[in-house]
């Protein structure tokens, strides 16, 4: 499928989506969130790692696109808002791990992009925050939820009624963002990590993957309980039987994904 506003690119099993409108610093159209869901929807079970990044040198998305914004009504803000949290809910659904290699500015509806992977890593260049009070609404693709469950209630509540923008490290220091690299190593650092996950056994990750989401926000006993059940549902697989037959045998584990 030929896009206008992202770029999907594969490198063996890792997939790498750009979100490119340099001119516009990526910022976030009904075109380009429809892209975006139609790339997520076009991945394949060959595909086994996707990373999420910025066109251009100076965003990574620097958020929803206000020109657009600005003349809608309440309906079709609900339709906007619906397009956006459609697309990041698919995005943060998927059973393969997502990495936001955040290479700028992070802001509104970027800030939420990357908040829908599984883990951030950032640009020393980076600012990330949701800047939308300060234009009279509040994050509209799922930023007031994602983020509380980051970093916690009060210092959602901070960030999102302050408007604040916070530079990499402090994003770091909070919890939003895992590690902060120089510019020119972001992308080699994720795929580098990409690489270290291509190693390991593609059901296992999946199963870890909801386990960790579906336990998240249940009390210590279910969340074990969902834990047990996972475990138990990976023996019997080609990738079970490989991974201790190699293990045994010391040496790599052949995975198939079944």
């Amino acid at each position: 499928m030929a896009y206008e506003n992202i770029r999907l690119e594969h490198d063996g099993a890792v997939a790498t989506l750009t979100i490119d409108r340099p001119k516009a610093l990526n910022a976030l159209n009904n075109k380009t969130l429809q892209e975006i869901e139609a790339a997520v929807r076009s991945l394949g079970s060959d595909t086994r790692v996707l990373i999420v990044t910025g066109g251009g040198e100076k965003a990574f998305v620097a958020g929803a696109d206000i020109a657009e914004m600005a003349s809608l009504s309440e309906s079709q803000a609900q339709e906007f808002a619906a397009l956006g949290h459609r697309a990041f809910a698919l995005l943060e659904s998927l059973t393969i791990p997502t990495i936001a290699a955040v290479n700028g500015f992070a802001l509104g509806g970027g800030c939420e992009l990357a908040l829908a992977c599984d883990f951030i890593y950032a640009s020393e260049k980076a600012q990330l925050g949701l800047p939308e009070v300060g234009l009279g609404v509040i994050p509209g693709f799922g930023g007031t939820q994602r983020l509380t469950r980051a970093v916690g209630r009060a210092r959602a509540k901070e960030l999102v009624f302050t408007g604040a923008r916070i530079d990499a490290a402090k994003a770091k220091e909070i919890g939003l963002v895992l590690e902060v690299l120089p510019a020119e190593g972001l992308l080699a650092h994720c795929r580098s990590v990409a690489a270290k996950i291509l190693k390991n056994g593609p059901l296992a990750i999946g199963k870890a993957k909801r386990v960790i989401e579906q336990g998240a926000d249940k009390d210590l006993t279910e969340a074990n309980t969902l834990e047990r059940q996972g475990f138990a549902e990976l023996f019997g697989s080609e990738d079970q039987r490989e991974g201790m037959k190699a293990f045994l045998e010391k040496r790599p584990a052949v995975f198939t994904g079944k």
